[in-house]
């Protein structure tokens, strides 16, 4: 490959890729799109919930938890200890 300039490389492999991956690219932008649109989404959430609303799902801050002890199991494998 003696002689290729940086720009040249970025082209072949562009090609490479429409060549190649051209049944596929429709599927991955759908996809990238969608991903962004749930990341945007959720910052979106966080930003209203520094704001002092709440979501229904987490409820308010200042509200009892309630929960019980679980005791560790000695023979658990996921136990870090």
């Amino acid at each position: 490959m003696a002689g290729l300039q940086g720009w040249q490389l970025v082209i072949i492999i562009l090609l490479a890729i429409l060549l190649f991956a051209a049944p596929k690219l429709p599927a991955m932008a759908r996809n990238l799109g969608q991903s962004m649109r749930i990341f945007s989404s959720e910052v979106k959430q966080m930003r209203t919930e520094g704001k002092g609303t709440t979501d229904e799902r987490s409820g308010a801050a200042d509200e009892p938890v309630e929960g019980r002890v679980v005791e560790r199991d000695e023979t658990d494998p996921r136990d870090p200890r």
